[in-house]
Order: structure tokens, then C-alpha cells, then sequence
């Protein structure tokens, strides 16, 4: 078994309190953001320049540090189960990491491959870009990184 499928299947169902309590309340209490221009991929997001900057950095690094590989596609990305829900960001440094990403397990990418049910419709790194920049993250700022 590789460290991906341990991994995987050791973060198969979402923890109770990972999150210690001051990034609990952080994401109970912000007013997550759906993405429309994704609704094949239901998720919702917050950006940086809207919430605390400091709450926003160490929730990034905390879904950094405690979570676990996954895929979306053939993407690698760094993911983290907390309370029915799996945060993520897109990789940038955390300087230029300006949103964090959340869905619902049965939504993630994994879950629905293994479930077979995958959008017909196929993920463009365009049309997240382009989603970002109506919600108001800044042209500056990297998302595919």
C-alpha cells in the first residue's frame, strides 16, 4: 500500500476537532463564499483580503502541516477533513495563498471518482481564475501555484 492510499484511507472518514480552537471558530464564523463558477465542483471559499489576515495565514498552514495528499485530477493538492467538510488551497506560498477552499466529502474529487460520479463537464484552471477574479482576488495574486 503507497503513502497516498494510507494516507487516504486513514483520513477516509472527517476527524472530530483537528482544528484547535481558535481556527474552529475562525471557519464557523466567517461567511463562506459558494462558487458559482463552479457548480459542477460545489465548494464555497473565503478570501484573504476579507477576513483576519493572521486567522486566514495560520489556517493555511494548518491545513499544510496536518493534512494529507490527495488528488484533484492529476493535480496534487493538500487536503484536510474537519467536521464533515475538506479544506484546501491551491499551493501558492503563503504570502500569495489567497483563498481557502472547502466542500462537503461526498463532493471531493476522490469521492465522487471512486463513486462514479464525476461531472461530465471537465475542471479548466481558466474558468477558476476566472471565478477568483470576480470574487475580488486580485490580478497580482497566484492561485494555479
Amino acid at each position: 500500500m503507497s503513502r497516498h492510499d494510507r494516507a487516504s484511507e486513514e483520513h477516509s472518514q472527517p476527524t472530530v476537532s483537528q482544528f484547535p480552537e481558535d481556527l474552529r471558530r475562525f471557519v464557523l464564523s466567517e461567511r463562506w463564499t459558494f462558487a458559482k463558477t463552479m457548480p459542477q465542483w460545489p465548494h464555497e471559499y473565503l478570501v484573504r483580503g476579507k477576513v483576519d489576515t493572521e486567522l486566514f495565514e495560520r489556517m493555511v498552514m494548518h491545513i499544510r502541516i496536518h493534512g494529507y495528499e490527495g488528488r484533484f485530477y492529476r493535480r496534487a493538492i493538500t487536503y484536510l477533513d474537519e467536521g464533515g467538510f475538506v479544506y484546501w488551497t491551491m499551493g501558492a506560498p503563503l504570502a500569495r495563498t489567497a483563498v481557502i477552499n472547502r466542500c462537503r466529502r461526498e463532493d471531493t474529487f476522490e469521492f465522487r471518482a471512486k463513486n462514479g460520479t464525476l461531472p461530465e463537464s471537465t475542471f479548466t484552471e481558466a474558468s477558476n481564475i476566472r471565478g477568483l477574479r470576480q470574487a475580488g482576488v486580485p490580478r497580482t495574486t497566484s492561485v494555479s501555484e
